[in-house]
Order: C-alpha cells, then structure tokens, then sequence
C-alpha cells in the first residue's frame, strides 16, 4: 500500500475551505502573503461601499438629494485610491525613501491652509480644504508623511538612538508641530491618532524605552487637557461614564446610544442587508464614524465578525511578511501603517460598541470619506512596496526589454528572458548606502 498517497489523502480535506487560508498564513513567504493583504484590503473596501450606499440612503432623500450620490463619490475616491496603491506597490524601497521629506513639507504646508479662507470647519471642526468643488482634509495624509518621514529619521539614526537627544530630535518638534496644528482645529480625534502613529514610529525604530515611555505621558497628559478645556468632549466623556443628566438619551448621548440600539438589535444574523432601521434618521451621520453599528445591525454577528477577522488577517498577513525583511526603513514604515489602520479600526469600534467615549475617528476602508480611503489605501501601497521580496524590484526603463518579460521581472524578480545574461544588480541583493 502506497502510505505517501494514502497521507496526501487524508490531507487533502484539510485544505479546503478556511484550511487554504490557513496554508496561506503558515507561510510566510511574500509571494503568498502579499496577494492576501490586496485581496482583504479591497474586500474591506467592497464591504464599505455597499455599508454606505444603505446607511447614507436615508438621510440623502430626506434631504433631497440623489441616494446613489455619497456611494458614487465614495466609489470614485476608492477607485482613485487603489490605483494610487498599484502605484505606490510598484516603487523601490529607495524611492518610498526619498519621498518622506516632500510629504513632510507638503502635508505640513496642507495643515495650515485649512486656517486659511481655503479652509472650512465641518461638525465644529476645521480641518477641511475647498478647492474646485472638492474637499479633503490634509491631517489624513499627514499620518502617512510623518510615517515615512520618521522611518528614514530612524534608520539613519540607528546607531544614536541610545541618546536621547538624537531619539527625540527631530520627531519631537515634527510630530508635535503636526498635532498642534490639527488639535487647533479641535480635532482631538485625529490628534490622538497622530500621537498613536509616532508612538509606534518610535517604538519599531528602536528608541529606548524610558525615552518612549517619557514621550508617552507627554501626549497622554496633552490629550486630557485638551480633553478638559472642552465642554463638548468633556460632555460625551461624563455620558460614557453614565454620569450625564436624564435628558443626556437627547443630548451628549445619542449618538452612542443609538448606536449600540443598532448593534443590540442585530442580534446573531441581522436584520438584512439595507434593512437598518436606525439608520432612518436616529443616528446622524450613520455612513461615517458610526457606521459599524449600521453594518452590526444588518449583518449581525456574524458580518461584524467578518470585518474583525478581516483586520486580523490583515495585520497577521503583514507582520509575517515584514518579518523576512532585514532593512529597517521597510520594517519601520510597514509596521507603523499597519499599527495606525488596525489602531483606528479598534479605536472606531470600541468607540461604537461604548468601550470608549466618542471621539470621531473613521473606520478604515469602510466608513464614508475620500481623504481617509485615499490615505489607507495608499498606506497599504507602500507597505505593498516596502515588503516586495529582495530582487524584485522594479527596473529602470533604460535598458529593459517591454512586454511580457517586463511582467516577469517585476512581479517575480526573474532574469531576462530569451536565455540572456541575468543582471546581478536586479536578482541579488543589494546593501544600500542608508541600510550600512
């Protein structure tokens, strides 16, 4: 009896199913891993445009306005997005690199022409650009410049990091810049955001603990002040601690209290797709921060368990890829972005479901918002780039042979078709000057 063959047929059930993604996430290698972070991402997307299309329905006809209108603008930013991430994912190492300081400058010069007549307030916050008919909002691409910026800060500092003078300076007075900045805006929410993102920058570069934990107390103690000097955010805090007033189901609360209504009402399964009844004006603005409770009242359960499980292996996918890696920029930039989406993920949903007070942070990928989807997604393109296997980058266009070979060589890292001599510069790797 051939045992081999018997095994191989026990074994063959086990793959199927959730046994194929547990293959796939056994193996760490990045030719596996890197099609799982694309295909969960664009799932996440896919899942957030047919959530806003149902929650936004409502309110858009009560206003008169076009239904379909906040799901088309949402698709086209989504589209716009996932063509910035195939971009992005074809770029070197070096060349994500260069780009840290012109974010830096760019998002920074953003920043402040929100306070400018450009700029506009929305909820009681401005930190919105108008220009042409569109809006974005600088402080969500801000995340992303001051990722790559502070990875290329700590790579070349690697070897001062023990001072704390060359820990601090300069992500200090940058990162801080950028907070003050949105905080005047009173958006205490992306501020929180912001100082989660450098306290992870921070921490995968390598700075020493006491300095980390130093810088830490410092942003927690900004943020209960700039918790405290506001009667609004101190207003939903003391409702989440149940310690408002018997009007506070109409005031400070609603929102939250609508919004677990939803998630209760969803119990296991849901009520069915486009079936949500708070969405009918009884929670305001369901497609943006709140719209995970839309989506837990119509899919149930079991559709909010999807999305966890979504984020799980998301962040799963790419900690095990950026593992292979030996340089530190790429293992900096890529674990920061991944810490800062699945970070405002939990933060969001924890948020809705009433672990934590509301402070107006998105979902990524799912809630409504141009600037907030582009800037995800863009994050995933550099990580996509960042954690391309050594020997598969793409080449320069002087030199190389268009068509199919061009495919090759840039997905797989291969040598040049036809039989001619493999160019030691593209398949073996290579020691930059920035990784000595």
């Amino acid at each position: 009896m051939d045992t081999g063959q018997q095994q191989r047929g026990t074994d063959r059930p086990a793959r199927r199913g959730l046994g194929k993604l547990a293959v796939w996430l056994e193996d760490d290698s990045p030719g596996r891993l890197r099609p799982l972070i694309l295909a969960v991402v664009l799932t996440l997307s896919a899942i957030g445009l047919v959530e806003v299309a149902s929650a936004s329905s409502v309110e858009s006809v009560a206003a008169g306005n076009n239904p379909y209108d906040l799901p088309l603008k949402q698709a086209m930013w989504t589209v716009a997005g996932v063509v910035l991430m195939l971009v992005l994912a074809r770029m070197s190492v070096r060349r994500i690199r260069w780009l840290g300081w012109p974010l830096l400058i760019g998002s920074l010069f953003a920043l402040v022409l929100v306070f400018t007549p450009l700029g506009m307030s929305v909820n009681g916050n401005r930190n919105w650009l108008s220009v042409g008919g569109f809006t974005a909002q600088p402080s969500e691409f801000a995340k992303l410049a001051l990722i790559v910026w502070a990875a290329g800060i700590l790579d070349r500092k690697q070897a001062l990091l023990g001072q704390w003078k060359h820990a601090v300076i300069p992500l200090g007075p940058a990162g801080g810049l950028i907070m003050l900045i949105v905080a005047l805006g009173h958006d205490l929410g992306t501020t929180m955001i912001i100082m989660m993102i450098l306290a992870a920058t921070m921490f995968y570069g390598g700075v020493r603990m006491k300095v980390f934990s130093v810088a830490g107390l410092i942003c927690v103690a900004a943020a209960l002040i700039l918790a405290a000097t506001s009667g609004n955010r101190m207003g939903r805090i003391s409702s989440w601690l149940g310690m408002g007033s018997d009007e506070d189901a109409q005031g400070m609360g609603y929102q939250a209290q609508h919004g677990a209504y939803a998630l209760a009402s969803g119990s296991w399964f849901g009520v069915g797709l486009g079936q949500s009844r708070q969405k009918w004006n009884w929670i305001p603005e369901a497609h943006n921060d709140f719209i995970f409770s839309i989506l837990g009242e119509e899919l149930g359960f079991a559709g909010s368990l999807l999305v966890l499980a979504l984020f799980a292996i998301l962040a799963i996918a790419v900690f095990k890829t950026i593992a292979r890696t030996t340089d530190t920029f790429s293992r900096i930039v890529a674990c920061s972005v991944i810490t800062w989406i699945l970070g405002q993920a939990v933060i969001n949903i924890a948020m809705v479901s009433g672990l934590l007070p509301v402070i107006g942070v998105p979902l990524p990928f799912i809630s409504y918002g141009g600037s907030a989807m582009v800037s995800s997604l863009a994050g995933i393109g550099v990580i996509l780039a960042v954690t391309r296997p050594e020997g598969a980058v793409p080449p320069s266009r002087g030199g190389t042979r268009r068509g199919r070979g061009l495919l090759t060589r840039s997905l797989l890292g291969r040598g040049r078709p036809g039989g001619a001599m493999v160019d030691p510069a593209v398949t073996q790797p290579r020691e930059h000057a920035y990784q000595r």
